[in-house]
């Protein structure tokens, strides 16, 4: 499946901001076998006084940008078209759950993508006693690594209730889920802490998904905006599978991955710093079209 994509992210300032820097992670990422990216272009207005363009830790494409001259407004635009390859889901080979810890012991690695990285702790994914022992419940009677992840997806989608008005980018993931309300960032994190709770290493994936629905079926929750997932390491010969909480789905041709990390402050799609004396509103516009 190859799409058309759009992003737009627009800040405007009640006072001039005379100092900006930014780091951007917005642009699709290329996974070899998975996802091809076969156009991106940036669009900065006004255009910054220094842009670097780098690889993160974990293999993201970043773009740094940085103002000296006060602003009112800034705009980042992003345009791709990207392939999303489709992907058998094949049979479930990841290690029955009395295995999965020696062979995750077995796989010692500090590489971005090592599940190592992915196990412990994060700057927003703490560990937490209510989803710890409401993610052992649900996993009671799951067998496998990947049975386990699939489960608790499914469970969160069914406890959960996608609400934009629930939450806010900085709310405590334990928040949302006593709220049983957030967005898909909320989903995600609730995900990641619950895996993580039952030992098995997890991920958040930045992205977009697609906006139109199949024909007869419902609009799926998250299509006007960026969208994020959880990725799950399912043993050495499963890897990583992604799972989408908020739509109770594997990730697929539908959903088209910008960045990786260990949880939203790894994969921001902007994060910096700005010097200014008033407030700020931000508006975000997303526009994914299937050409084929």
């Amino acid at each position: 499946m190859i799409y058309d994509i759009r992003l737009r992210i627009a800040y405007e300032y009640q006072a001039p901001a005379d100092v900006g820097r930014h780091i951007l992670r917005i642009a699709p990422r290329e996974i070899p076998g998975v996802q091809r990216v076969l156009h991106a272009a940036l669009k900065l207005d006004p255009a910054p006084s220094e842009k670097i363009h780098r690889t993160d830790f974990f293999g993201n494409d970043c773009t740094e940008v940085a103002y000296g001259a006060a602003l009112s407004e800034t705009r980042f635009e992003m345009s791709a078209r990207v392939e999303r390859i489709a992907q058998d889901l094949g049979l479930d080979v990841s290690p029955d759950r009395s295995r999965f810890e020696a062979e995750l012991a077995a796989t010692p690695s500090i590489a971005a993508d090592a599940p190592q990285n992915y196990l412990f702790s994060s700057v927003r994914v703490g560990t937490h006693r209510a989803v710890a022992d409401w993610a052992a419940k649900v996993a009671r009677r799951a067998e496998t690594a990947l049975t386990t992840a699939e489960a608790i997806s499914d469970a969160l989608h069914e406890r959960m209730t996608f609400d934009s008005t629930a939450t806010m980018v900085d709310t405590p993931l334990e928040e949302a889920f006593h709220l049983k309300r957030g967005v898909c960032q909320d989903y995600t994190h609730i995900a990641i802490c619950a895996l993580r709770s039952l030992g098995i290493p997890a991920g958040y994936v930045s992205g977009f998904l697609r906006t139109l629905p199949p024909e007869g079926q419902e609009r799926l929750e998250g299509a006007d905006a960026m969208h994020a997932w959880v990725r799950a390491w399912c043993g050495k010969d499963m890897g990583w599978v992604e799972f989408d909480p908020t739509n109770a789905m594997r990730a697929g041709q539908d959903h088209v991955v910008i960045a990786y990390g260990r949880d939203y402050f790894d994969v921001a799609p902007v994060k910096g710093a700005l010097r200014i004396a008033g407030g700020q509103s931000n508006s975000q516009a997303v526009d994914v079209v299937a050409l084929d």
